[in-house]
């Protein structure tokens, strides 16, 4: 067990105010919170993934990266709930992108490990960006900074591990800070942040 999951239980205590989207009044964000990242349905893939997974387990081993369930099946609600033209899953390969692709099946496909493996298309926008690479701070920022210059209204980039480590944490509140960013939700396991600026420029804490 790592020490972000060992942690985890502590962490839940802490935020047990921020949870349910109490204290949230923007009708856009309390419908997220209510509709996609507390939503409990038990969607009929999830069953399909879970075998998916198993056989990726018997055929890679420890190549793949470990990653928590619930995260897993909250990143297949969330592009479900954005439906990206686009999805661009940057870090050591995972079986999350096996959710990620089976929530939007129509939509373009990109893993890469670093900035050296991501090849950006002229005038094609960065709509979802899954960024799992906690242990590496200035590698997430690098991707995030080259990413962020390539959204929409639409786009979503959801960062791994933004309450993990001291690094992470700072470097979440730079992000926070930057002008090109809107509403953000921090989740403590990931962060998501919107790019709306028709929306007004606030950050949220959640029990997740």
């Amino acid at each position: 067990m790592t020490i972000p999951q060992l942690r985890r239980p502590f962490v839940r205590l802490w935020r047990i105010r921020h949870r349910r989207g109490y204290g949230v009044h923007s009708p856009s964000a309390f419908d997220l919170l209510t509709q996609v990242v507390y939503e409990r349905t038990p969607y009929y893939k999830y069953k399909e993934l879970r075998r998916e997974e198993r056989q990726q387990r018997r055929t890679h081993g420890a190549d793949r990266l470990y990653e928590p369930l619930r995260v897993k099946r909250l990143l297949f609600r969330l592009v479900n709930y954005v439906q990206p033209h686009a999805i661009f899953d940057v870090g050591r390969l995972a079986s999350s992108a096996l959710y990620l692709k089976a929530a939007a099946t129509n939509a373009e496909y990109t893993a890469a490990r670093d900035t050296h493996e991501l090849f950006l298309e002229p005038d094609v926008p960065v709509d979802f960006l899954y960024l799992h690479d906690y242990r590496h701070p200035a590698h997430v920022e690098s991707v995030f900074n080259l990413c962020a210059d390539r959204v929409s209204k639409r786009s979503l980039f959801v960062i791994e591990g933004v309450g993990y480590t001291r690094a992470m944490r700072r470097m979440w509140k730079r992000m926070q800070r930057d002008e090109r960013t809107a509403v953000t939700f921090d989740l403590y396991d990931v962060g998501l942040i919107f790019f709306d600026h028709s929306k007004t420029k606030q950050h949220y804490i959640i029990n997740f």
